[in-house]
């Protein structure tokens, strides 16, 4: 079935995303996928963005041409994205998370599509960070992206070891964003996200990377703020707000969990409105500190209420594997949105909503 090219087929997901009736961008996409009609590669490209308003931002000392990233996991490694966008047109491109050493996985079926967006039990499959970097960042940099390194660990002594790893990484790796959402086995499995004290030591151990550290943070918890608090003291640029949403989908015939593993996270336009207020109350707690928006960012207007809510970048995820282009249409779209607004600079928007 070559309509999904991305990590769609690879994660075995294609036949359920036809099911998103509630989804209209997943909808329409595969409908023009199929028909031929409108290319999505002509929307995006031939209409060029009016652009007045600039659109850089900053986070820490990673200062980016434009606030639209993609996510971890979404996108696989990133160059593959090159046949149907320009890597180099985004702020940058967040790879999918990497180990210290090779990782299988969960056991198979790890997507499955709910009527918003989908549940996903992947288990951060991956190549581990020196093959990653002999094999995968080439051709993610001969694009001229600007890469965001993520990296997991099931101990402190994990991530300490795929951060020492990607320290000679060249300088295309403009950042480390550390996955703190994985179980700690030092600590009955909870999440590292979960607690100031774990997040404040994997953040610390990523340090090794010798570059800036942005720390991806889970809206499973009440304690986000002071979590995302600590991940600041112990020397993250910005935070990540949020991961997926704890979720799970039953088979009613067999009477058992769809997905391999049992438990997933739900990702997709059903938690939007959760990840904007983590958004809202990380800033409100934060002040004026870098936040990257990421949960159900489908279109301009999502990344926009991101922006207001507190976000000085987004990140799209799931709707890339409807529309492989979505993040260049967000960004395009975006600068359009800004224009028709009078909004002369990104600044105007950012945390707009708290008055």
């Amino acid at each position: 079935m070559p309509l999904l090219p991305l990590g769609t087929q690879r994660l075995g997901a294609a036949r359920g995303l036809a099911d998103w009736r509630t989804y209209p961008l997943a909808v329409r996409t595969l409908q023009e996928y199929h028909q031929g009609s409108t290319s999505i590669r002509g929307r995006t490209d031939r209409e060029p963005p009016l652009r007045d308003c600039r659109l850089d931002t900053r986070l820490g000392l990673v200062v980016l041409p434009n606030p639209v990233f993609t996510a971890s996991g979404t996108a696989g490694h990133g160059h593959e994205l090159a046949d149907h966008l320009d890597p180099a047109g985004l702020g940058a491109v967040v790879v999918k998370s990497l180990h210290a050493e090779p990782w299988v996985g969960n056991p198979a079926p790890r997507v499955h599509a709910t009527p918003a967006g989908m549940v996903n039990s992947v288990g951060l499959q991956g190549p581990g960070v020196e093959a990653w970097l002999e094999h995968d960042l080439p051709g993610l940099a001969a694009t001229g992206a600007r890469v965001v390194a993520s990296i997991w660990g099931r101990t402190v002594e994990e991530f300490a070891r795929a951060a020492e790893l990607l320290a000679d990484a060249p300088d295309v790796v403009v950042a480390v964003e550390i996955n703190a959402s994985c179980p700690n086995l030092e600590d009955r499995r909870a999440l590292f996200a979960h607690s100031s004290s774990a997040t404040t030591e994997v953040v610390d151990a990523a340090g090794a990377a010798q570059r800036p550290r942005w720390a991806k943070l889970s809206p499973n918890t009440a304690e986000l703020p002071d979590i995302a608090a600590a991940a600041i003291a112990a020397g993250a640029e910005a935070v990540t707000v949020a991961n997926t949403v704890l979720g799970m989908v039953i088979d009613t015939e067999t009477r058992r969990p769809l997905l391999g593993a049992g438990r997933g996270g739900l990702s997709g336009p059903a938690i939007r409105p959760v990840a904007v207020r983590a958004v809202f109350d990380t800033r409100e707690a934060l002040g004026d500190f870098p936040i990257i928006g990421v949960g159900g960012v489908a279109s301009a207007e999502d990344a926009v209420q991101f922006l207001l809510a507190g976000a000085t970048a987004v990140q799209v995820g799931t709707a890339t594997f409807a529309d492989p282009r979505a993040p260049a249409r967000i960004l395009r779209d975006l600068g359009r949105w800004c224009d028709r607004r009078a909004v002369a600079r990104l600044d105007e928007l950012i945390g707009a909503a708290h008055g």
